[in-house]
């Protein structure tokens, strides 16, 4: 079926390749010609044959070609006329990331390109337009909408009532077994032998080697050991107990009919536990202008990373001479980061240093810098993380929301003429 579709659009092609090109519609003061027609078929036919989707029937296939280039002309119009342009440097550098993402060269990905049937440059003009189109969007739309902190926390109240995001502990457990119908002289003897592990444990012995000598449940030879347990996963006679637990606690006995229970919390964390390196580092910042070359810029700096090796005080040079106007009075320093924060440049010489290193000087799209790193952690941003999620996938949905809406509006107030069909 593609392969006859593909095939019925070349004959289409060059039938309809004549010196005069048809128009097929207008859009308000512009046409859609039968060329751009059937260049986005072929294109559309290949993308589809190479997912192996079957194509709907011609006339709606070339119908809905149609309405797809419709809507984009009608997104280019509207962009122009408010003044939302793509350079050609935005472009290269937007190829040229594809390219990457496809582990190829610039020429290579061309070569592919042009292997599998799309000409280059109307390549090019597709995903400029593509571009245009998506900065419209967030314009038009996307900047507008503001997603409010209680916003988040009905979305996250919803997920919890939904069964969202549960903590995991890390358990271990000593059973002091009382058989059921017990005499008194066997639940003698099992009080007694749980006062002897609660001495035990007051005097700083190991749980799980104490689990070892003396509980009876089945895991006792690994030392109680419990491992992970979410909380829905607790057993009933514990879940009201463990989330109370502090890290390393032992909770009071628990009473069961199988007998005696004593739990160590040993660790705990959240499904959503999101471990960020951060990094707590300060630079001094020379900008280059008319007046400042590169060449002085990356001598002022050396002279300065000289002095900070002789002695001087890295924070008392950065307020004198850093052109970073926010950081320089806090004597350079940039607080904590984390990863993305900083532009890539800045952030590749950052990561190569050790605690109480200085860089060399360098370059990055802001200036000349000259950093000195003064330590790093690991942060648990699980519920930052959780709040950003939450925040994103409000926007999303209420920017696919919007934007349809916008975009019905776009096309019932424009002029659609159709021809030649």
């Amino acid at each position: 079926m593609i392969r006859f579709f593909i095939l019925s659009l070349l004959m289409m092609s060059s039938v309809w390749a004549q010196p005069l090109d048809r128009i097929i519609a207008v859009i308000n003061d512009e046409v859609v010609l039968e060329s751009e027609l059937i260049e986005s078929a072929q294109t559309i036919s290949l993308q589809l044959q190479k997912r192996e989707v079957a194509l709907p029937p011609r006339d709606v296939f070339i119908s809905q070609v149609l309405e797809r280039l419709i809507m984009k002309k009608l997104q280019i119009q509207t962009a122009s006329r408010i003044g939302i342009r793509l350079g050609d440097d935005d472009l290269n550098a937007s190829i040229k990331n594809i390219a990457r993402n496809n582990k190829m060269t610039l020429t290579e990905f061309r070569d592919v390109l042009e292997r599998d049937g799309y000409e280059y440059g109307a390549f090019r003009e597709t995903i400029r337009e593509d571009m245009i189109v998506s900065r419209l969007n967030k314009v038009q739309v996307g900047d507008k909408i503001v997603v409010s902190d209680r916003e988040i926390d009905n979305f996250l109240a919803t997920q919890a009532v939904q069964g969202g995001v549960q903590d995991a502990y890390r358990l271990y457990h000593i059973l002091i077994g009382v058989p059921e119908a017990a005499s008194p002289e066997q639940v003698q003897t099992a009080d007694a032998k749980l006062e002897k592990v609660q001495l035990l444990l007051a005097n700083g012995g190991d749980f799980s080697e104490i689990a070892s000598g003396y509980s009876d449940a089945q895991n006792a030879l690994e030392g109680g050991d419990l491992g992970w347990r979410l909380q829905g996963e607790l057993p009933s006679i514990f879940a009201n107990v463990v989330p109370g637990l502090e890290i390393t606690q032992v909770s009071d006995v628990i009473r069961s009919g199988g007998g005696y229970h004593l739990v160590k919390l040993v660790d705990k964390k959240s499904q959503e536990e999101h471990m960020v390196k951060q990094t707590n580092a300060s630079h001094i910042l020379i900008k280059t202008n008319d007046i400042v070359s590169d060449e002085d810029a990356e001598k002022r700096l050396n002279t300065l990373r000289t002095r900070v090796e002789n002695g001087s005080d890295f924070a008392e040079l950065a307020r004198a001479h850093s052109d970073d106007m926010v950081s320089a009075i806090r004597g350079g320093d940039l607080g904590w980061s984390t990863p993305g924060t900083m532009v890539p440049e800045f952030e590749k010489q950052m990561n190569a240093l050790t605690n109480d290193e200085m860089s060399e000087v360098f370059k990055s799209r802001f200036g000349w810098h000259l950093i000195l790193l003064h330590e790093r952690r690991e942060e648990n941003m699980a519920e930052e993380y959780k709040r950003s999620k939450a925040r994103d996938q409000i926007h999303s949905r209420r920017m696919a929301e919007e934007l349809e809406a916008w975009t019905r509006q776009l096309r019932d107030e424009a002029y659609v003429e159709y021809r030649n069909l």
